[in-house]
């Protein structure tokens, strides 16, 4: 699959102010470090805290870029999601947050700052006014109590009025976060944009290196190199803890076969480590350093109490009940000829708005496990193993199962991947098998429905059961 590089859009980018930078007040500190810890299941501190942060920050948005009452408008019509009490403020209704990680180097603007000028390379920039290079829809759903994440395509193939043909990521240049919006909200047939997060790279890097790093299993030897960026990326297969440079060489990496989209897999990955890992009370210890690096790197319309109210919700979820899809579509072609794209499928994306994010559409209809693709990563590396779960699965009446690259990453516990958001056709699989660990992300083969990553704990039910697999 080819390289899809910010080169190919289909239009002349326009030149942006340098933002001038603010000081930010001290209880944008305070309430930064709360939204981030809750963002990422880090939060851990009391109920007392919070409860004193709730009476002292003021309930202003937290704006590097001021929106003009038409911008101000596109976001949920401006109505409030939270609601105070004794303790943190908590969500009052379903919220969808749209989240952009915006990468800016020097030659992307009129007026660079004089430290990166004359360095031979184009350096990376603190803005927010570049292409967004992720773009994210959070879910959060009280009623559920469940947090979704839909990974939209940089890449992904939009008509604006306007504007014309164009790949999503441009939005924040040519309109900023209103216009990005906008065009999320198009793209998701209407869903409402309640609020905004933008945060540029050089913010990423530095939550995770304030956050301690993060642990994660690289699922292969990744190198790269881009001298006009100074650009280096060289990670080695294996489980290990990144700091900020790494884990930012991972999430940036894209240059494979399967471009955009292996990244977002890998994305996925880094956040849901995040949460696992930073449930810990080591977190607390780190706090300056939180609150002292990233305010600069953030821009968002939620108020300090909705931002609270965030996290007392994050909190309370439980790992299980974080969703992460990825908008449903295909590639356009090869890419050697125009610009590549990500097409979006208006049928799939309607049955996944229907599924997961209320709007009045039909979820999916059961498929008929004869036809459902099940695709196989093992990580045991017992091949005789494989093949008697894919004798059991056809034995189920799963006749379209297929083996795929083996998974490099050791499981103790099998994970049952509902690829496409089809979490009861993956429940169905668990349920025949009698084992394994439901998940709805996209970390699973691309184009299957679901994917099982087979662990050790097949093998053991293997033993239990007494079936001689050698054969």
């Amino acid at each position: 699959m080819p390289d899809r590089k910010t080169h190919e859009q289909p239009y002349q980018r326009r030149k942006t102010a340098q933002p001038v930078k603010k000081k930010p007040a001290k209880t944008k500190q305070v309430g930064w470090v709360w939204f981030w810890l809750g963002l990422t299941g880090v939060a851990i501190a009391s109920a007392t805290a919070g409860a004193i942060l709730a009476v002292s920050l003021a309930s202003t948005p937290l704006l590097q870029k001021k929106l003009s009452p038409e911008e101000e408008a596109v976001f949920g019509k401006g109505d409030g999601f939270s609601r105070s009490n004794m303790r943190l403020p908590e969500v009052t209704r379903p919220v969808n947050i749209l989240v952009m990680g915006i990468k800016v180097i020097s030659s992307d603007i009129d007026n660079p700052p004089p430290e990166t000028k004359n360095l031979g390379y184009n350096a990376l920039v603190n803005s927010f006014e570049g292409l967004a290079d992720t773009i994210l829809l959070l879910r959060f759903n009280p009623e559920t109590k469940k947090i979704t994440v839909l990974s939209i395509p940089r890449d992904t193939r939009i008509a604006m009025q306007k504007y014309g043909v164009m790949k999503i990521n441009a939005a924040n240049v040519d309109g900023g976060p209103a216009l990005s919006a906008k065009a999320v909200s198009q793209l998701v047939q209407g869903v409402e944009i309640d609020r905004y997060i933008r945060v540029n790279v050089q913010g990423v890097q530095k939550l995770v290196d304030a956050l301690g790093g993060v642990t994660v299993y690289v699922p292969k030897d990744i190198k790269y190199r881009d001298d006009s960026q100074h650009l280096y990326i060289d990670l080695k297969q294996g489980k290990q803890h990144l700091d900020g440079d790494r884990a930012l060489q991972l999430l940036r990496f894209r240059y494979d076969k399967d471009g955009d989209i292996g990244r977002i897999q890998r994305q996925q990955m880094v956040m849901r480590a995040l949460m696992e890992q930073a449930l810990n009370p080591l977190t607390v210890t780190r706090m300056p350093k939180i609150m002292s690096t990233i305010q600069s790197h953030i821009d968002t319309n939620l108020s300090v109490e909705e931002l609270l109210a965030l996290v007392g919700f994050s909190v309370g979820i439980d790992r299980s009940n974080v969703q992460m899809l990825m908008l449903p579509g295909d590639f356009n072609g090869d890419g050697h000829h125009g610009v590549s794209y990500w097409l979006p499928n208006r049928r799939r994306i309607q049955a996944m708005l229907g599924q997961y994010f209320d709007q009045e559409y039909s979820p999916a209809e059961t498929v008929d496990p004869a036809r459902m693709r099940v695709a196989i990563q093992d990580s045991t590396g017992d091949a005789k193993a494989v093949s008697a779960l894919v004798k059991t699965l056809q034995k189920a009446g799963y006749r379209n199962v297929f083996i795929d690259a083996p998974l490099p990453e050791p499981l103790g516990v099998t994970r049952i991947v509902a690829q496409q958001g089809d979490r009861e056709s993956a429940k169905g699989i668990s349920q025949s098998l009698g084992f394994g660990e439901v998940r709805v992300e996209t970390s699973g083969t691309l184009f299957s429905d679901v994917t099982i990553q087979v662990g050790q704990d097949w093998l053991q039910k293997q033993v239990v059961s007494g079936r001689n697999i050698n054969y």
